[in-house]
């Protein structure tokens, strides 16, 4: 028979329920339509970092429904009591499957490992003795991963190769977490040595031509070739015309610079003149009359290439070629120098490092290493099942479906942690990398956002993006501070730094059009009384400014305008036409109203009220039905497949106010409150237009 799959109506769709091992064992024949998540990523959850590594098996930083199908079954497959996977925090050894191969050797690693920890009677195994693998795995025991350590290593030879590696940076973390080294790490260290010392050979028939000093010669020869190069030049151009001679040398313009100048021999500002007075001879003068900043590099060139000039106070440009000459297979050689690390190292240590019986060694021990890896993953297995025992259901309910999340028992995978701002708690809170990037796929969820910067007090550093989903906006600003509580209980200071609007409650988009029209009242108020002060205060300097004009040079005095009795008669009368308008409407409205049987006038009122606030609420009303929590999630990577939908219901759940505890006692007397008059004065109004009305009805002269 088919399994009976068993569903459960949340969020606005249908979601299965795993809580029977029968479940798990069937969930490969489960639609992949009817999963609530096609792919979630690696990072960023509330889940064990590890795990989700394990389960990522392509390492693309993301897990999709075939991995958790295969990490599902695996684990079925190792467990003769699979149902240790529904419950509990630790996994008992007698849980696990011996009558196959792949359990046998679980077994065996699990006893292993908790022999290494010194608990060798232990029955069962959890992720806390599986923790540090540097206790599984310590730096002295061969571990499976190919990587060798100074701790392994048995001879001092062998210990000072790797040492030597480590030292040039050439390192790979061994699972004990110990830096070590690879086959590929050696080869290439070995290949660079061996090209190396090749060069080196190679160097000694030409490293010789000036004797032991010829790499001195070479780089003042290097150092000075431009400079003499330069000079021979100037000589060449001074011999084929003599007129050339001045410019070429050093002017008077080029000293007097040089004589309000603090000098010394490797002054810069006078680099451009030339090495030495520039004459027809083309002679290069080696000891006097050489620029001071190259004199002395020229001077021990010359006892350096004493050889090949021998004893004379000035050179040709032919006795220069000969030097280049001579030094350039040295040259060559030098340009030929491999670019690699070991170019640091003493001979003698490249030497014993390159030792065949050295290298073949390091490589037998590198073999010997990787003949335990089948047994060491093994050991790796079993911190991954007992990773998939306190976690894997956890996965499930957040990837299969969203139980979790809307059962409130516990937080989801992807809520981390909970933000207290303007009296009021959000449990809707997921990481952020990029809150621009975030917050344009974000605000199709239809909800309140608040992405905030959270810091701690040693600047670790973290964005979030929290859902208010209840309550209303109140002074909720760009700029407002809140505090935020990680998964751990750790508390961080966040700023809101962004918000995307939408609507929160039907008590807000009740309360909308009041505050709408209080706020258009209050503005305009504003604006008439500023513009009226300012008004007032340009008439007050103009009449001053007439005033002192009046005082300098009185004028002769104008005969004043007649009164206009027509004109003041006709704003009075206008005057009057607008309160008698106004009146007629108030006493039809009242009039209207008070003509109303008893339990009619209630009805009017509300729908006064509806009329006016209706059409928010409405609106509010299919927004905040229409919430959905997958673009919140899509925006972080998810794959969501289906419209989660945030009720009205459940979004009061997920946004607390604040209230005061049952029980508390409340005194309502606030000394420093604000007393209003406004009330006064509206009841003096209406009583003023009842009077109005009922003396217009007769009804005032029946009563007296």
């Amino acid at each position: 028979m088919a399994h009976q799959w068993r569903f459960f109506r949340s969020g606005g769709f249908d979601q299965v329920r795993l809580d029977k091992i029968e479940d798990w064992q069937q969930l490969a024949t489960l639609d992949p339509k009817l999963w609530a998540a096609l792919s979630c990523p690696v990072k960023g959850l509330e889940l064990d970092p590890r795990m989700m590594a394990y389960l990522d098996d392509d390492h693309d930083g993301r897990v999709r429904i075939d991995e958790v199908k295969a990490a599902v079954a695996w684990a079925l497959s190792v467990l003769q009591r699979p149902e240790v996977l529904l419950t509990g925090t630790e996994l008992p050894l007698s849980a696990i499957c011996t009558q196959s191969e792949a359990g046998q050797k679980l077994l065996a690693s699990a006893k292993r490992i908790l022999q290494n920890l010194g608990k060798p009677d232990a029955t069962a195994l959890s992720t806390a003795d599986t923790a540090d693998l540097a206790l599984i795995f310590p730096a002295d025991q061969l571990n499976g991963d190919g990587v060798i350590t100074v701790e392994l290593a048995n001879t001092d030879a062998l210990k000072q190769l790797i040492n030597t590696l480590l030292e040039l940076g050439i390192q790979t973390p061994d699972r004990s977490g110990a830096p070590g080294i690879n086959r590929e790490q050696l080869d290439q260290f070995v290949s660079a040595g061996q090209e190396f010392c090749q060069w080196q050979q190679q160097g000694e028939a030409v490293s010789k031509v000036l004797g032991d000093a010829t790499d001195e010669a070479w780089q003042l020869h290097s150092s000075l070739h431009a400079k003499v190069t330069d000079y021979f030049i100037r000589c060449q151009l001074a011999a084929y015309d003599a007129n050339a001679t001045a410019a070429l040398n050093g002017s008077a313009e080029d000293y007097a610079a040089l004589s309000r100048q603090l000098l010394n021999a490797s002054n810069s500002a006078d680099s451009h003149l030339p090495l030495a007075t520039v004459n027809s001879s083309g002679m290069l003068p080696l000891t006097k009359g050489v620029h001071p900043q190259w004199a002395d590099a020229l001077a021990c060139l010359a006892s350096l290439a004493g050889n090949l000039w021998g004893n004379v106070d000035a050179i040709s440009s032919a006795d220069w070629q000969l030097l280049s000459n001579t030094l350039q297979p040295y040259a060559d050689w030098k340009a030929a120098q491999p670019a690699t690390v070991v170019a640091t190292l003493a001979p003698e240590v490249l030497s014993a490092c390159l030792h065949s019986d050295t290298v073949a060694a390091a490589i037998a021990l590198i073999d010997a290493d990787l003949a335990q890896q089948a047994e060491a993953e093994s050991v790796l297995d079993v911190d991954q099942l007992v990773r998939y025992q306190l976690s894997l259901r956890d996965l499930l309910r957040n990837f299969v479906s969203f139980e979790s999340f809307y059962s409130l028992e516990k937080p989801a995978i992807f809520q981390n942690g909970r933000l207290y701002i303007d009296g009021r708690s959000c449990d809707l809170c997921l990481n952020v990398n990029d809150a621009g990037k975030h917050a344009k796929l974000a605000a199709l969820s239809g909800m309140y956002l608040l992405y905030l910067d959270c810091v701690r007090s040693n600047g670790e550093k973290k964005s979030v993006v929290a859902a208010m989903t209840a309550g209303d906006a109140g002074n909720l600003m760009v700029g407002r501070n809140g505090v935020f509580y990680d998964r751990a209980g750790i508390d961080w200071d966040a700023t809101v730094t962004q918000i995307v609007s939408n609507p929160i409650s039907i008590r807000e988009a009740f309360f909308t059009p009041y505050q709408r029209i209080g706020r258009m009242i209050s503005d305009q108020i504003q604006k008439f009384a500023a513009a009226k002060d300012k008004e007032i205060e340009a008439q007050s300097a103009a009449g001053v400014g007439d005033a002192a004009k009046t005082a300098a040079a009185p004028a002769p005095a104008k005969p004043a305008a007649p009164f206009d009795v027509a004109k003041f008669a006709g704003i009075f009368a206008a005057i009057g036409l607008a309160i008698g308008a106004i009146g007629t409407a108030l006493a039809a409205v009242v009039t209207g109203f008070l003509g109303l049987v008893w339990w009619q006038m209630p009805l009017a009122l509300l729908g006064v009220v509806l009329f006016i606030s209706g059409p928010s609420m409405l609106m509010a009303w299919f927004k905040l039905r229409a919430r959905n929590l997958a673009p919140l999630l899509d925006a972080n990577g998810w794959a969501v497949n289906t419209n989660a939908k945030l009720s009205i219901a459940f979004g009061t759940r997920l946004t607390a106010l604040a209230s005061l505890p049952s029980g508390s006692s409340r005194s309502l007397t606030d000394p420093y409150e604000h007393k209003s008059s406004a009330g006064l004065w509206l009841i003096l109004v209406v009583i003023v237009v009842a009077v109005w009305v009922f003396w217009r009805q007769g009804l005032l002269a029946v009563w007296l």
